[in-house]
């Protein structure tokens, strides 16, 4: 059996003249969940992405055996 944990991460856009801000600024943030549920025994099972006005919502889908 497996145990199944989403986590959201939200960004806004902001004017900018470089388009991949959002990749840059949220590259760190993304590392550190990876980190964190994989020392709780979990694996990125999956990951999704939408968008919605300015903001874009990043799905992290983590599994681990129980």
């Amino acid at each position: 059996m497996k145990e199944y944990v989403v986590e959201t991460l939200i960004y806004y856009s902001k004017p900018s003249f470089d388009k991949y801000h959002i990749t840059k600024s949220s590259k760190e943030e993304i590392q550190n969940k990876l980190n964190e549920y994989s020392a709780k025994g979990y694996r990125l099972a999956s990951s999704d992405m939408s968008n919605f006005g300015s903001a874009l919502y990043i799905y992290l889908y983590f599994e681990k055996d129980m």
